[in-house]
């Protein structure tokens, strides 16, 4: 194939054989990662009537690239990588189910672009998706308290240093 799946966290040399025995390494019948996901069943299935959204479920299916594909979100969950702090982070607010489905979708989109565009993929740690979250967290905080009139003071608590940039 000319890449190397194995650095994706979760995709082992045996998951990764079988996936690519799966799906194949011809990536150009899906145009987007979006199609492809959609194809293995780990996009949500919008059922709308008159403008309202009545069901956002992701739909059933039978397909071992999927099954592959949880099984490895499953894995990840335990790990100190970003993925793995990821799937802790949506497990603690949305469940287990919606989050091995996520970090599967996630996943799924990373194996895609490594066939379809040679992307190499570099895990920066759990800490950094935990900085990225955090700085996230704090923007959208002050944000909505300028929207309301107010300020956002930094604490200093003893003992502990805080940046806030």
């Amino acid at each position: 194939m000319g890449k190397d799946l194995t650095p994706i966290h979760g995709l082992g040399p045996y998951l990764a054989l079988k996936l690519v025995a799966e799906c194949g390494t011809d990536m150009s019948r899906w145009p987007t990662s979006k199609h492809f996901t959609s194809w293995l069943c780990l996009a949500p299935g919008n059922k709308i009537s008159g403008g309202k959204v009545l069901s956002s479920r992701t739909r059933r299916t039978a397909s071992r690239a999927t099954a592959l594909l949880r099984l490895a979100a499953t894995a990840i969950g335990k790990s100190d990588t970003a993925l793995g702090a990821f799937y802790r982070r949506l497990a603690s607010r949305t469940g287990k189910a919606k989050a091995v489905t996520a970090t599967a979708r996630k996943i799924a989109t990373l194996f895609y672009n490594t066939l379809k565009y040679g992307m190499d993929y570099v895990d920066k740690g759990a800490d950094y998706y935990e900085t990225q979250y955090r700085d996230r967290v704090l923007i959208n905080l002050r944000r909505r308290a300028d929207a309301f009139g107010f300020t956002l003071q930094e604490k200093v608590l003893p003992g502990i240093a805080v940046e806030v940039s």
